[in-house]
């Protein structure tokens, strides 16, 4: 069993069934040996990228499509603000910086597609 933190792109790729994903990624998500996590800062910000008109996002179709996943919810904790804090300065978007932080404080691998997060030292499969 292997716990998975989903990238933000990566949750949503997910829930549309997107072509972007890698299949291999997706069987790996789909895998019910593995615990999945999204956490509350991926919802934050779909909700602050829908407010500012950078993503549409159907919200019943969404928050359905999560229910009838098999996704565990990851709050945000005071340990993992003050983690993602203390992080290097190798990506600036705060939403990636928190969900690298969770990983390493959880001891979760990070689904992501982004290239700039293989500079913290975090345990990563590509989407």
């Amino acid at each position: 069993m292997k716990p998975l933190l989903l990238d933000t792109h990566v949750l949503l790729w997910c829930l549309a069934d997107s072509p972007q994903l890698n299949p291999a990624t997706r069987e790996l998500i789909n895998d019910s040996s593995h615990i999945v996590y999204v956490s509350a800062a991926s919802i934050w910000e779909i909700s602050i990228k829908q407010a500012r008109g950078k993503l549409q996002v159907v919200m019943e179709e969404f928050w359905s499509a999560l229910a009838g996943g098999d996704y565990e919810e990851l709050p945000v904790t005071a340990r993992h603000a003050w983690r993602a804090g203390q992080l290097p300065k190798h990506h600036q978007d705060p939403f990636d910086r928190m969900l690298v932080a969770q990983a390493l404080q959880e001891g979760l691998t990070l689904v992501t597609h982004d290239n700039l997060l293989k500079y913290y030292e975090v345990p990563i499969i590509w989407g």
